[in-house]
């Protein structure tokens, strides 16, 4: 099996290559760049498994770059930060980050992190990969699971990946009813102690981008569901 590979996107050179070697020793093959611009540009060649960056960088902002890596790829990203603030966090999730971790760290922590991730996201797209529904069609909108497309009225809907992964949550299990905390550990991939308004934030784009306020619908105090739908 081949080595997952790594990307980082740090500034700080040191802590870079404290990461870069770190990851190496336990197996992983890594490349990093010292700023957003350069680490964009070395996505589409090294096609990284994961995406490890840091929040606050010399030209642009590490929300900026999760939103654009988020829109365009299905890559998973842990970000580092010595922003700890509990709204931080939060906002980080809704940008699409995947975990969070706050410096100081210990690279054992961060490898950890990166195996739970890694695992998680593997074990995602097996899922995805069972005959469960390979699609579905419903009122104007049909979401095609191989391809990880979702039309309304004959027109792709750009989504990210958790808004994809959402959706096809709720929409393969109609009528069931999921706690925001379910959502998160399924879908986020881990058990978050903090804030469910990331799930919040995620229901409501999806409400908008696809008009499905009366199917996605809200249950008092506990969390979501897809009200059942005859295929169209």
């Amino acid at each position: 099996m081949n080595p997952s590979k790594i990307l980082i996107i740090e500034d700080e050179a040191a802590i870079a290559d404290l990461l870069k070697y770190g990851l190496q020793e336990e197996g992983y093959r890594t490349q990093s760049a010292l700023s957003g611009i350069d680490g964009l540009m070395m996505l589409p060649d090294f096609q990284p498994d994961l995406l490890l960056l840091d929040w606050m960088l010399p030209d642009m902002s590490g929300l900026d770059i999760c939103k654009k890596v988020t829109d365009t790829y299905n890559i998973p990203i842990v970000m580092i930060t010595a922003k700890s603030d509990i709204t931080d966090k939060v906002l980080g999730l809704e940008f699409g980050a995947d975990d969070y971790i706050t410096k100081p760290f210990d690279i054992r922590e961060v490898s950890a992190r990166i195996r739970t991730v890694l695992r998680r996201m593997d074990q995602a797209n097996r899922s995805l990969e069972k005959p469960v529904k390979a699609s579905g069609r419903f009122k104007d909108i049909e979401i095609v699971t191989s391809e990880r497309l979702v039309t309304k009225g004959g027109d792709e809907v750009e989504l990210t990946p958790k808004e994809f992964d959402l959706l096809l949550k709720l929409y393969t299990h109609q009528g069931q009813v999921f706690s925001r905390a379910e959502l998160l550990d399924e879908i986020w991939g881990y058990d978050y102690a903090g804030d469910t308004r990331t799930v919040d934030t995620h229901i409501q784009r999806l409400r908008k981008k696809l008009d499905l306020g009366d199917v996605i619908v809200t249950v008092f105090s506990i969390g979501y569901k897809f009200n059942k739908q005859t295929d169209g």
